[in-house]
């Protein structure tokens, strides 16, 4: 029984001890002066813009791409019924 306590008191803290050494010690202020803080700083801004717009331009193709395969499965459809394709559309 001793062994399971001091394993689990171990493991927990194990993972504790992990999650906390992640976590940043020194915190800087958005006003820093530290010169490589602004660089990563403005990085990260230009990284979030082109995130955002690398998502729009994902919703747009996604949006285009929904409506061919909409146009795509009317044709099949129907080619299968046996209509003519100019009367499809």
């Amino acid at each position: 029984m001793k062994k399971i306590v001091s394993t689990l008191l171990f493991c927990m803290i194990s993972a504790a001890s992990t999650s906390w050494a992640q976590t940043p010690a020194n915190k800087t202020s958005p006003g820093t002066s530290d010169q490589i803080v602004q660089m990563h700083e403005r990085i990260s801004a230009a990284n979030h813009v082109y995130d955002g717009k690398v998502a729009a331009a994902k919703r747009v193709y996604m949006r285009q791409k929904a409506a061919a395969a909409k146009e795509r499965d009317a044709a099949v459809a129907a080619a299968r019924d046996g209509v003519p394709a100019d009367a499809a559309q």
